[in-house]
C-alpha cells in the first residue's frame, strides 16, 4: 500500500529549529539522512523531499482555461507544508511507525494519507 506522509511546519516548530545550534541542526539533518537510507534499504521509500521557503509559493487557480497565480506565503495559514515522504509499506500502522522516526515529528504536525489506487476506476 502507498502512503503519503505530509510534514507541516508551524511557528512553534520553526522557533524550535531557529533556537538550535548549528551542531544540533546538523544532527537533525543527519537523522533525516539516516531515515532516508533505512527506508530506501527496506524498499519502503518511493520519494522524499524537503520543500523550500513558503514565501516562494505560488497558488494557481485555473479559470476559463487560464492559470491565475497568487504569490505566497499565505498569512492566514499557520501551518505550511514543509516536506513529504511517499512510502510503499504494508499498512497504515507501519506508516505511523515511520512517522515516529521523523526528527521533526515531535515539533510539528504530520499527516499520513493512503494513496488512492486509480486502477480500480479504469
Amino acid at each position: 500500500m502507498k502512503f503519503l506522509v505530509l510534514i507541516y511546519g508551524n511557528p512553534e516548530s520553526r522557533a524550535v529549529w531557529d533556537a538550535l545550534s548549528d551542531e544540533q541542526k546538523k544532527e537533525g539533518m543527519a537523522g533525516y539522512a539516516g531515515l532516508h537510507e533505512a527506508l530506501a534499504a527496506s524498499g519502503e521509500l518511493i520519494a522524499s523531499e524537503s520543500l523550500d521557503d513558503p514565501g516562494l509559493t505560488k497558488q494557481v487557480l485555473v479559470r476559463d482555461g487560464k492559470p491565475m497565480t497568487t504569490d505566497g506565503p499565505f498569512a492566514e495559514v499557520k501551518e505550511q507544508l514543509a516536506g513529504f515522504y511517499l512510502l510503499d509499506c504494508d499498512s497504515m500502522d507501519r506508516a505511523v511507525e515511520i512517522v515516529a522516526q521523523i526528527p521533526e515529528a515531535p515539533f510539528s504536525v504530520v499527516e499520513v494519507r493512503p494513496v488512492r489506487d486509480l486502477g480500480a476506476f479504469m
